[in-house]
């Protein structure tokens, strides 16, 4: 599983951040319990934010060049020492 970048965790905990506050605000609520469920449902709103972010194309083309580079064939040492032809 590929590490979240910068990005993802900023998005994610600006948006458990915010939805925290705005929930509580809009709610009105005074209960321990009330507190406790928003804050849980913020912080699987914010999960799902980082997780649904797409993914840089940089780190996409490493991961299919580090696949390619791998499953390359190295020539034969013969093909690349050839002689070059004599000069007339």
């Amino acid at each position: 599983m590929p590490r979240p970048t910068a990005a993802q965790l900023a998005y994610g905990s600006a948006t458990v951040v915010f939805s925290t506050v705005a929930l509580l605000l809009l709610s009105r609520t005074t209960t321990g319990l009330g507190v406790a469920l928003i804050g849980v449902g913020a912080l699987l709103l914010g999960l799902l934010v980082a997780l649904t972010m797409p993914v840089p194309a940089k780190t996409r083309t490493k991961a299919a060049t580090r696949a390619a580079a791998d499953a390359r064939v190295p020539r034969p040492r013969a093909e690349a020492a050839a002689p070059q032809s004599v000069r007339r």
